[in-house]
C-alpha cells in the first residue's frame, strides 16, 4: 500500500480529463488527500487546500501522487523538478505514467538519499498467464464505454457501493492507474503485453463460489482505434455475466481523434455483447451510465430518462444521481437462485 496522506499533483495541467487520477482519488479517497499542488497557470481545482511540497509535508502528507496523464504518459521536466522538491521534503512519490519514475536517475538518486520510495503503479506482475477462456464460476460485471475516459471507473465504484448497501458482497477490480491507487491493488491493463491481457483479467477476477459480484473496471472502447485491442482482451478475460455501458454525452468525437465520430449507443452495446459472448454466451446488458457533469440537473435527468427508454435499460449518472436503478435491475436479473452463468440473455 502506498503511504498516505496524499498530496495530489495538478501541476501546470489545463486538461480536465488529464487530471482524472488526482480527481478520482479526491472523489473516492478524500479522507486520505490533504491538498492539491497546482501552479499559477493551472485553471483546475479539486476543491482541496492548495499546497506546495513544503506545506504539504508540514501538514503530514507522506506521498506526492502525480495524478495527471499526458499524451504518451511521459515525465516532463517540470513534473520531475516538482517531484524532486517533494523528495527533498521527505515525501514518497507515486505515479501511473507509462514512463516509470525509476527510469529517471535523478529521481532514483534523490529518493535513495532521502530514504523515501518511488511507486510506479503501472507495473504489471511478471507471472501473468495466457488467457484460456475456460468457464469459471462466479458473478462478474464489466463496465464498457463508447469512448475512453467516459466514467467507467466512477460507474463501477458507484455500483459497488450500491450493492454493498444492499448487503451484497461486491468487490471492485481495478484495471487502470487511478483505480489501482484507489483500491490499493489491481492490474494496469494497458501496460500488459497484448498476448496476456485476457489472462491478466482471469487472474484478477478468478472463480468465486458465493453470490457476490466482481465489478471490473473497463478500459478504452471497442470503437476507439487506439485502444480497442485492450477492450477486446478485457471483454474476453472478464467473462462477464453483465455489462454496463458508459457514455459522455458532451463528447463530439472520440477522445484525441477528431476524425472519428462517437458510436451510436445501441450499436456500441450490441458490439460489446457480441465480443463478450466468445467466453460468456449468456452475457446481457443491465444498464447505462451517463457522465452528465457538463449538463444542468434537469437536462441530465431528462437525458437519462430518454436514453433508458430508447435502450430499454435503467439509465442514470451513477456518481451524480446514484446507481440504484442499475443495482436493482442487476439483482432482479441475477437472483441467487438464478446464477449469472446460466441466466438467459
Amino acid at each position: 500500500m502506498i503511504p498516505g496522506p496524499f498530496l495530489l499533483y495538478l501541476g501546470h495541467s489545463d486538461d480536465d480529463v488529464g487530471i482524472k487520477t488526482s480527481r478520482g482519488l479526491a472523489a473516492f479517497r478524500r479522507d486520505d488527500c490533504l491538498g492539491e499542488w497546482r501552479h499559477d497557470d493551472c485553471p483546475l481545482t479539486l476543491g482541496l487546500p492548495r499546497m506546495d511540497a513544503a506545506a504539504a509535508r508540514a501538514a503530514g502528507a507522506r506521498t506526492l501522487v502525480l495524478g495527471i496523464a499526458n499524451a504518451g504518459g511521459r515525465l516532463g521536466e517540470a513534473l520531475v523538478q516538482d517531484a524532486l522538491q517533494a523528495i527533498a521534503q521527505g515525501m514518497n512519490v507515486a505515479a501511473g505514467l507509462h514512463q516509470r519514475l525509476r527510469d529517471d536517475p535523478r529521481l532514483v538518486s534523490a529518493a535513495a538519499a532521502a530514504g523515501v520510495e518511488l511507486f510506479d503503479v503501472r507495473d504489471p506482475r511478471a507471472d501473468i498467464p495466457v488467457g484460456n477462456g475456460k468457464r469459471r464460476a462466479g458473478n462478474r460485471l464489466l463496465t464498457v464505454g463508447t469512448d475512453c475516459s467516459v466514467g467507467k471507473m466512477y460507474a463501477t465504484l458507484a455500483l459497488r457501493d450500491a450493492l454493498q448497501r444492499r448487503g451484497v458482497v461486491a468487490d471492485f477490480r481495478a484495471t487502470g492507474q487511478t483505480g489501482i491507487l484507489i483500491a490499493g491493488d489491481g492490474v494496469p491493463l494497458d501496460a500488459v503485453v497484448a498476448d496476456f491481457i485476457s489472462g491478466a483479467i482471469e487472474t484478477l477476477a478468478p472463480a468465486r463460489g458465493d453470490d457476490g459480484w466482481d465489478l471490473i473496471e473497463g478500459q478504452g472502447s471497442l470503437f476507439h482505434p487506439s485502444f480497442a485491442g485492450v477492450s477486446t482482451g478485457l471483454l474476453h478475460g472478464a467473462q462477464p455475466a453483465a455489462l454496463v455501458l458508459c457514455h459522455d454525452p458532451s463528447r463530439t468525437h472520440m477522445r484525441g481523434l477528431p476524425h472519428y465520430d462517437l458510436p451510436d449507443l445501441a450499436e456500441c452495446l450490441a458490439a460489446n455483447i457480441q465480443v463478450a459472448r466468445l467466453t460468456s454466451p449468456y452475457v446481457r446488458a443491465v444498464g447505462v451510465a451517463l457522465n452528465t457533469v457538463k449538463l444542468d440537473e434537469d437536462a441530465a435527468r431528462r437525458l437519462c430518462a430518454a436514453t433508458g427508454d430508447a435502450l430499454g435499460l435503467p439509465c442514470t449518472d451513477p456518481y451524480r444521481f446514484g446507481s440504484d436503478p442499475i443495482a436493482d435491475w442487476l439483482l432482479q436479473c441475477y437472483a441467487p437462485s438464478t446464477p449469472a452463468t446460466t441466466a438467459s440473455a
